[in-house]
């Protein structure tokens, strides 16, 4: 029984099953040029977007670097012959009498020789230089795309491994791929023009010439397309082993990990997982680009041999043809070009094949669909005020999971409840908080918020409802002040604001103690004079950032994390006061923070065993008695 795959490491190719039976190859090669010219209209389109001119500048070279070699081709053939021509004149007297006469034609055609030569320098230049700028632009306009792209993903994409699959691969196409792809598109349309005009050249001399150059070169066109597919599979289908390298490399340079790394000596050990993942992944690899190499080799020795027989032949015709030494040169230049430009042409195309199957990457992750929408045709704007929210048979699995994290879950929080969620870890809370957020929607069940289903909400105006912490909150490289302003850019931000919201939370006092004040800048990635805060500075920063957003309903998903109990109980007692009148949802692992919320809400395994407030639950003496009674002993042991 064959091993089962890995659903990441399934092959990957542009979606065309190849066919079993020899008539529907046709249909077969078809499809598959339909699906590669519209990848490259893909890319053009990108290039199109992000710099219009430039593209038109990309094409007008694409043209003169097609006719400029056979210009110089017949400069050069007129040169020789008219020097030959004097060659055969020197020894008489009259070269001498009309020196002048004889050689302006020389010194014509070494003037446009010249022209020629600096003409190909400006061209190759101007490309250059245009091409450059178009890299940059398409690049950056790329990268815009994806970002723009990724705030709109549904958070449940993010769960999905398939999805990271995507974003890495679409953030790696980001760089020149499509841009290189288009330069060498452009370089195939040049090398088809020179190519056509100097089999038009050669054919004068014997129509079979071309034609045995162009068979010459099939072979190598075919294993050019055959390894360059197989390039392609092989990297999508070692996407895994990529990552993996990224990601243990990453830990070697990640200043939030290198503490723990090297206290605990983990970078022997991280560096030995990296090659372990470069020596899987080299290994196949290696194969193919063997592989190639020695089967181009072996076309290649019958190709020179095929040329040079072509070679001899010309000889023989313009010797035995009362042609010039210029002919010559001419033909046999076309011989090599024709040789050359075709070889360009099909390894190009299929360096251009190649790239735009990567680019299928891209493609895929643009595509992707938010389903987190709203379900009428004209959503619901959330009014300002006091709002309602209740659970109707809310049951949640994460994608790709069979596991229930929340079941049957039925709970109404009334305008002006403060809400405290309490459970053990993996219970469901957070998973309940993005939820009601609208970041997941429910498997089974509907969320209510003041009657109404969540989902016929306008998306953004619900997330403004809330002025939300989670437990991984943002830790952004800007100053103090935009730190907290973040929470609501909507508003002109007035410093006393920002002021005010940072008193509320706490983080007034050690915020005023930095060096440049609220105008200070956090973490040392980009400023030198940055300034590295402690978890429990930023966690008081983030609380203001939601106290900044004054929404109507308040949620802290255990921001307090990295404060002790009684700055917890402190944070808790201000949030509680200061968001009164507003339905306010604490979420916390410390239940002394839960004694005066109005409303208590156990969640054990997915489910809402108990409700009430402190002393309710306490009478009850279930689920939340034994919890908070097992905290209260820990923390009297504690203080003994």
């Amino acid at each position: 029984m064959p091993p089962k795959m890995n659903p990441l490491h399934r092959p990957m190719t542009d979606g065309i099953e190849k066919p079993k039976r020899l008539r529907d190859y046709p249909s077969y090669i078809l499809k598959r040029m339909r699906g590669f010219f519209s990848r490259l209209f893909y890319i053009v389109s990108l290039v199109w977007e992000a710099a219009p001119f430039l593209l038109l500048a990309m094409i007008f070279f694409c043209a003169l670097n097609g006719v400029l070699p056979v210009v110089g081709a017949y400069i050069s053939k007129d040169l020789l012959n008219v020097i030959a021509e004097l060659l055969g004149v020197s020894a008489t007297d009259s070269l001498e009498d009309n020196l002048f006469v004889v050689m302006r034609p020389v010194m014509i055609l070494f003037g446009a020789y010249f022209i020629y030569l600096f003409s190909n320098k400006v061209v190759s230049r101007l490309n250059t230089m245009v091409t450059g700028l178009a890299g940059e632009l398409v690049v950056n306009h790329i990268k815009l795309k994806i970002v723009d792209k990724a705030k709109t993903v549904d958070l449940a994409s993010f769960d999905r491994p398939e999805f990271y699959e995507k974003l890495e691969n679409a953030n790696r196409e980001a760089s020149m791929r499509p841009i290189h792809i288009l330069s060498a598109t452009f370089n195939v349309l040049s090398a088809l023009i020179s190519s056509v005009s100097f089999i038009a050249v050669l054919a004068t001399l014997s129509p079979y010439a071309p034609v045995i150059i162009i068979l010459a070169a099939v072979p190598t066109a075919i294993v050019n397309f055959v390894y360059r597919h197989r390039n392609f599979r092989y990297i999508r289908m070692h996407s895994k082993e990529r990552r993996e390298m990224n990601y243990y490399s990453s830990l070697m340079v990640n200043k939030d990990n290198v503490k723990e790394i090297k206290i605990l000596g983990l970078g022997d050990r991280f560096i030995d997982k990296y090659k372990d993942a470069f020596k899987r992944y080299y290994k196949g690899l290696k194969k193919l680009i063997v592989g190639e190499s020695t089967t181009q080799l072996s076309i290649a020795f019958i190709s020179t041999l095929v040329n040079c027989a072509l070679f001899i032949y010309v000889a023989y015709t313009v010797v035995f043809g009362d042609g010039q030494i210029g002919d010559y040169s001419l033909y046999t230049g076309a011989l090599t070009s024709i040789s050359g430009y075709i070889s360009t042409v099909f390894t190009a195309t299929a360096t251009i094949y190649e790239g735009t199957l990567f680019i299928n990457n891209m493609m895929e992750f643009m595509a992707e669909r938010s389903s987190v929408v709203p379900t009428v045709n004209e959503p619901i704007k959330v009014t300002k005020g006091l709002h309602t929210v209740e659970f109707c048979n809310v049951s949640f699995k994460y994608p790709g999971s069979d596991r229930f994290v929340l079941k049957n879950i039925n709970l109404k929080l009334e305008p002006t409840d403060s809400v405290v969620l309490v459970g053990l870890n993996g219970a469901g809370k957070t998973t309940f908080i993005k939820l009601l957020t609208r970041l997941y929607d429910p498997t089974e069940g509907v969320i209510l918020l003041d009657g109404r289903d969540i989902r016929e909400y306008d998306v953004e105006s619900l997330h403004n409802l809330f002025g939300i912490v989670f437990q991984d909150f943002g830790k952004y490289a800007v100053s103090a002040a935009e730190n907290i302003e973040y929470g609501d850019l909507r508003r002109n931000h007035e410093r006393e604001d920002v002021v005010t919201a940072a008193k509320r939370s706490d983080a007034d006092e050690f915020i005023l103690s930095l060096p440049d004040g609220y105008d200070t800048p956090l973490t040392r990635i980009f400023e030198e004079n940055g300034i590295e805060l402690s978890g429990g500075q930023w966690q008081k920063l983030s609380v203001a950032r939601a106290f900044y957003k004054e929404s109507d309903i308040m949620i802290l998903d255990e921001p307090t994390a990295s404060l002790d109990a009684i700055a917890e109980r402190e944070v808790f007692d201000r949030f509680s006061e200061l968001a009164k009148g507003k339905l306010t949802i604490f979420v916390s692992h410390r239940l002394s923070s839960a004694t005066s919320a109005s409303k208590i809400v156990v969640i054990n395994g997915g489910e809402i065993s108990e409700v009430g407030n402190h002393l309710s639950l306490m009478e009850k003496r279930g689920e939340y008695y034994r919890l908070f009674t097992t905290q209260a002993s820990r923390y009297i042991d504690e203080n003994n």
